[in-house]
């Protein structure tokens, strides 16, 4: 049972998200009819490591077998999407490919399942998330010079969205 709890006009979500870098480039992923991009990951099951969801979530969405290297940011975002209202608390891992796999050499889109839903992912050059519709926004800058230690970020998107 995914952490993901409507309260009142809100919900609540735990999630994962995943960094996955070859060289210049990081993986990215959005539902086949969202405008907008995202890291991979997913929700975090109940009595699930936040690390054990980012594991879990890329075998479950392409098939590939990640090691977690280390937590990289904490956050807890608020933000509208839809008519709902979010309170989401994430943990952003950097990962690594357990073996060599042909998902590093791919140059256009592919697709992962999520559910009965297909994802879109893609590898997008570092220095173009400037101009990219990634989100939370913060990951636009600050994935082109990763932390060295974990950073707790709280980011608040409601006034940006009215």
């Amino acid at each position: 049972m995914d952490i993901s709890v409507p309260i009142g006009n809100g919900i609540f979500n735990f999630r994962s998200g995943v960094i996955l870098i070859d060289e210049n480039r990081v993986l990215l992923h959005k539902k086949e009819h969202d405008t907008f991009w995202a890291l991979p990951g997913g929700r975090v099951s109940m009595f699930e490591s936040s690390s054990e969801t980012a594991v879990r979530e890329l075998k479950e969405e392409i098939g590939v077998d990640v090691v977690v290297e280390r937590l990289l940011w904490h956050t807890e975002n608020f933000f509208p999407f839809g008519e709902k209202k979010f309170h989401e608390v994430a943990d952003y891992y950097l990962v690594r490919l357990q073996d060599s796999h042909s998902i590093y050499r791919g140059e256009g889109e592919f697709k992962g399942v999520e559910g009965d839903e297909v994802l879109i992912y893609k590898w997008v050059n570092i220095l173009d998330l400037p101009e990219t519709e990634l989100y939370p926004k913060f990951l636009r800058k600050d994935l082109r010079d990763l932390p060295e230690h974990p950073v707790f970020l709280t980011i608040n998107q409601m006034k940006e969205f009215g």
